[in-house]
């Protein structure tokens, strides 16, 4: 950056404006900052400007987020994937959403989410982008899920007609473990769905109330760790659905 930009250490590593950038700033000459970059026809994604999640975001303000989700998690007693996944933490960093609707529109984060833990981290959010002068990207990346929305509305519905998961999976030519992997993604988008009546005829009360709290005490949601907890007295996939009715009721 030609020493336009200084590191303040004792603030995160914060980037400011040296010297040279505010007379920079008096003068300024066009500089090229960002390469091309092309995208593969037929991709999944429309994006338009240079947000896409997965790019390397604020590294500052991602350890700010780290930061706080690890105090809201450790306020509410609840374990700090809980409140947030990583991918959300790293799209907050490179999107900077300052309202609940772009919060919303975060990877994985629903209106229930956001409603139920986002304001402290739109609240830091915008504290940031002004104490630092941040331009926000406006452009936001549009995704070509008209399939998977298909799906989703298909799946949500007749689980509200509790219908058995098995019925649900026949239906879309899925097998249990496809459609137990959609069901994950739509509850890790943030909306919550309600499979108790399922698990209710797989799993007696305190075996489900046992998985239950193992995922409320544990770091990380994975299921090789529930498998390794548990060893034998549960399937990979009665966890997964009990995984499923955890993240619905205390997450979304």
């Amino acid at each position: 950056m030609k020493g336009i930009l200084k590191k303040e250490i004792e603030t995160y590593g914060q980037l400011r404006l040296s010297e040279i950038g505010h007379k920079y700033l008096a003068d300024p000459k066009p500089m090229e900052l960002f390469l091309e970059r092309k995208y593969e026809a037929g991709s999944s994604e429309i994006v338009i400007g240079n947000t896409k999640a997965g790019n390397a975001g604020d590294p500052v303000l991602m350890n700010m987020l780290k930061d706080l989700r690890k105090k809201e998690a450790d306020r509410r007693e609840l374990a700090p994937y809980v409140l947030f996944q990583e991918s959300s933490l790293e799209d907050m960093a490179i999107r900077y959403p300052i309202t609940m609707q772009e919060l919303i529109n975060i990877a994985g984060v629903g209106s229930g989410k956001a409603q139920k833990f986002g304001k402290p981290f739109i609240e830091l959010i915008e504290k940031y982008v002004e104490e630092n002068e941040i331009e926000r990207p406006m452009d936001m990346v549009v995704k070509s899920v008209a399939n998977k929305s298909a799906n989703k509305v298909h799946i949500i519905t007749n689980i509200d007609k509790r219908l058995p998961l098995e019925d649900i999976a026949k239906s879309k030519g899925m097998s249990m473990d496809d459609i137990i992997s959609e069901i994950e993604a739509i509850v890790y988008s943030g909306t919550k769905v309600n499979i108790n009546y399922y698990l209710d005829d797989l799993l007696d009360e305190d075996s489900q109330d046992d998985i239950f709290e193992y995922f409320k005490e544990a770091e990380n949601d994975s299921i090789e760790g529930a498998v390794e907890e548990f060893e034998e007295d549960f399937s990979e996939e009665e966890l997964r659905l009990v995984r499923i009715r955890f993240l619905s009721e205390v997450a979304n």
